[in-house]
């Protein structure tokens, strides 16, 4: 029920760019024993990287979650209905709230209808009960991180407050069996 690494990049999907982490200070040590390189000292031979939109990010996102899922999948296991939910808001050229929305949808079911394999990390579908094992930590962690995301949406105007209360209503609170404020207070709001 952990979140997978390609979720990583999807929580990240604002992030700042992976050059802008990048550092050659052990490289340049060596090469420079006076100074270390830095990437503007590359930046006459390279040109610059494009600034996405957030709506570009969001489909770069989707197409990533997307294949990850399908390419996850364990034999003879099909793709929940959010896959497709997903694709058609990413196929219709939808706006940045919808493409939003459904990535969330999709990180909720993955987190709560699937498991995957610790050896070969194929998805199948959990036989796992939520409402039983509300004190397994993992299971706390799991809808906390869920909840979190869902919150980091709302204070990035990705998604409205209204909507958001309603996926995590229907989709994350009614699987645990608690009402939305024992909810909040489970997970320590």
């Amino acid at each position: 029920m952990l979140p997978s690494s390609a979720l990583i990049v999807v929580i990240a999907l604002a992030s700042s760019s992976p050059a802008q982490s990048f550092s050659t200070h052990a490289l340049g040590h060596r090469c420079h024993p006076t100074s270390a390189l830095k990437m503007s000292d590359f930046a006459s031979a390279m040109p610059e990287k494009p600034q996405q939109s957030m709506k570009e990010k969001l489909m770069d996102s989707a197409t990533t979650f997307i294949v990850d899922i399908e390419t996850r999948l364990a034999d003879g296991v099909s793709p929940p209905p959010e896959v497709q939910a997903l694709k058609d808001a990413r196929d219709a050229d939808s706006d940045e709230k919808t493409l939003a929305l459904r990535i969330y949808e999709l990180m909720i079911e993955q987190g709560m209808t699937f498991d995957v394999d610790p050896t070969t990390g194929k998805l199948s579908p959990t036989q796992f009960d939520i409402k039983n094992n509300l004190d397994i930590p993992e299971v706390k962690q799991e809808c906390a991180h869920l909840y979190q995301y869902g919150m980091q949406l709302i204070a990035r105007d990705l998604l409205d407050i209204e909507v958001a209360k309603e996926c995590v209503k229907t989709r994350l609170i009614e699987r645990t069996g608690k009402t939305p404020e024992e909810f909040d207070t489970w997970l320590g709001y």
